[in-house]
Parts: C-alpha cells; structure tokens; sequence
C-alpha cells in the first residue's frame, strides 16, 4: 500500500511539474528534461512513469478533468427539481471555469498548439469535452419532464452556450468588450428550457 501511495504522489508531482512547464513553455517547448528538473525527480523517472511527452500530456489532460470536473459534477447534484437543479447545475460548470486561472490559461495553450498538434485538441475533447457532454446528456434524461427528442443535441447546445460564455468573458478577456454576467446567462438559459416544461398559457391553449 505504500509503495502504491509513494507511486501516485511521484505521479502527480511530475504531473503538477508538467502543468507548470506547458503553460510556461507551451507544447513544443517542454521537454522531459525541463518537467523533471522542475518536479525534482529524475529523468529516467518521469520516463518510467509515462512513456513520452504526448503521454504525460494525456495523463495530465486526465487528472485535470478529475480534479476539475468529475469529482463536482456527480448524478448526486443534480438534485430533485429542474427547477433547483439546473441554476446550480449551470453555476457549478460556469464557476469551475471562470474561477480558475490555471485551467483557462490550460485552455488557450491547447487552442493555441491546436494548430500544429491536433492530437493534443483530440486529447482534451475526449477526457474533458466529451465526459461534460455524457453528463449533460445523463442530467436531461434524470429530467424527462423537459421532454428533449435529442438529449445529445441539446446537451451540447447547453455545454456550448456554456463555454462560448466563459470562452468571451474569461479566457479570451472579453468581459469589457462584450460584457455577460454569470447570473445573466444562467437566469436566461434556465428560463428558455424551463420553458419546455412550462410552456405560455396561450401556446397550451393552442395545443388543445
């Protein structure tokens, strides 16, 4: 058992040693040599942990969508009502993004590489982009009552909005040029599919 707990700590020091260098030196400019020397282990130990840099990067990838994502965001939360659940839902991806430099600054190095390592955009889809889209999509179906045809689509029209938020007013500085506030967004969000399940009197009226 200690020598598995001694295994992992080694791991998530070269591992928080790695988020330094990339945001740091970006993608193409960390090398081995540098993740090593700043989490202050060996060479040869930061290999025999992870294969190659493209595999530290994905380890990386993988521990910060637990630490930022999975461990929030649980069937637990979504709470009994669409009502009570969603605002909360919202607030939760909203702030686990907008209250964390680290992770925007994560985020524009991966659109940055993007370009020239598309691997490493793949990489953030499938442990970050598409866990939060299987959730979204685990939320509507708890909450038949919105009565979605295509939980898929709507869940990443909602975890679009969400990003495209956070991506204009955060992550790209953009609060001053096209200002949106959190309670804003999340007051009309709630209130368009809140709307699927309490439709206008007139539009039920029709219905008849």
């Amino acid at each position: 058992m200690t020598a598995a707990l001694n295994k992992n700590d080694k791991a998530t020091q070269i591992l928080d040693g790695a988020l330094q260098e990339f945001l740091a030196r970006g993608y193409a400019g960390t090398s081995m040599d540098r993740v090593a020397a700043t989490a202050g282990v060996s060479k040869p130990t930061v290999y025999n942990h992870f294969q190659d840099k493209e595999g530290l990067f994905r380890a990386l990838v993988q521990k910060i969508a637990r630490e930022r994502f999975q461990l929030k965001f649980t069937p637990e939360s979504f709470g009994t009502s669409a009502e009570e659940s969603l605002p909360r839902l919202l607030a939760l991806m909203v702030d686990t993004i907008a209250d964390d430099d680290d992770y925007q600054d994560f985020v524009r190095l991966v659109i940055g590489e993007s370009g020239r390592f598309p691997e490493l955009a793949r990489t953030f889809i499938t442990y970050l982009s598409k866990p939060g889209l299987e959730l979204m999509q685990c939320y509507l179906k708890e909450h038949p009552e919105f009565g979605f045809a295509d939980s898929q689509a709507i869940a990443q029209i909602i975890l679009g909005s969400a990003v495209y938020m956070c991506l204009t007013q955060h992550i790209l500085h953009g609060r001053d040029i096209m200002p949106l506030s959190k309670e804003r967004y999340i007051e009309t969000i709630v209130t368009l599919m809140l709307k699927s399940i309490h439709p206008p009197r007139d539009q039920k009226d029709e219905c008849r």
